[in-house]
């Protein structure tokens, strides 16, 4: 027997993966992914129970819960290879199978089989989405997202359903509308398209007087109508990425003529 194979090495060799399994995790931002989580799926039962602006509402409230978790991952020092994987299976759910079933069971069971292939068509671009964003995390340009977020993507949906709901327009009715939407939304998020991501905003520094005013005003905006304002703000920004590459593409025509 060797050094290394003696009765104590032993010992220390089986002890290692038992403490290594005891290291736990970092609970602060966990706590905010399974909010995010439990909302996604607060928002699929909602739907199942016919309350589909709640479960538009839910999809937004995980959408802020989202962005919080890694913001205080970063700010507290506990980010983590645990949270990081976590925090996509809360996305897959909460951005990925709740608003395609939410519109599914909104409008587009009413399509029978191109009903339940345009969710699922938005379903499997989520997964494609994370799964891709992942890979390339490293790489990645900071400033701009490769294809739409799939947060911004369920906005796109979920607002719609909400928006329309408040309307009292039934799913039934725009059902042709959501079997383009939706699979229109999922492609966008595997798309190559640039979108601006805002991580290079400065939460931290000065910034005028006038700044807060604006965000003051934005908040009392969104609060006088949230539904058609988040629909219309998201709507925006699922097209300023075709918009942006019309314009590079224009640029760069412009420089060989």
């Amino acid at each position: 027997m060797t050094d290394d194979q003696t009765p104590d090495a032993c010992k220390t060799a089986e002890a290692a993966p038992v403490r290594a399994s005891r290291r736990g995790i970092y609970l602060l931002p966990n706590l905010f992914t399974t909010a995010a989580l439990f909302s996604g799926f607060y928002a699929i039962i909602s739907a199942m129970n016919g309350f589909f602006d709640k479960a538009a509402i839910a999809i937004f409230i995980a959408m802020v819960l989202d962005g919080l978790d890694g913001r205080v991952a970063r700010m507290t020092n506990t980010q983590s290879a645990f949270g990081a994987e976590y925090d996509s299976l809360s996305d897959m759910v909460s951005f990925g199978m709740a608003p395609a079933l939410v519109a599914f069971t909104w409008s587009l069971q009413d399509l029978g089989k191109l009903g339940w292939m345009a969710a699922f068509v938005y379903a499997a671009a989520a997964a494609l989405r994370l799964a891709r964003f992942n890979t390339q995390l490293a790489v990645a340009d900071k400033n701009f997202f490769t294809g739409l977020a799939s947060p911004s993507a369920a906005a796109l949906v979920a607002g719609t359903v909400w928006a329309f709901s408040e309307m009292g327009v039934s799913g039934e009715d725009v059902r042709w509308l959501m079997a383009f939407l939706v699979p229109v939304a999922g492609l966008l998020m595997v798309s190559n398209l640039k979108y601006h991501s805002f991580k290079g905003l400065d939460l931290r520094g000065k910034v005028p007087f006038v700044a807060l005013l604006v965000i003051v005003l934005v908040f009392v905006v969104v609060f006088l109508d949230p539904a058609k304002v988040l629909l219309s703000i998201f709507f925006g920004y699922a097209l300023s990425g075709p918009a942006l590459y019309i314009s590079r593409r224009m640029r760069k025509s412009r420089r060989q003529a």
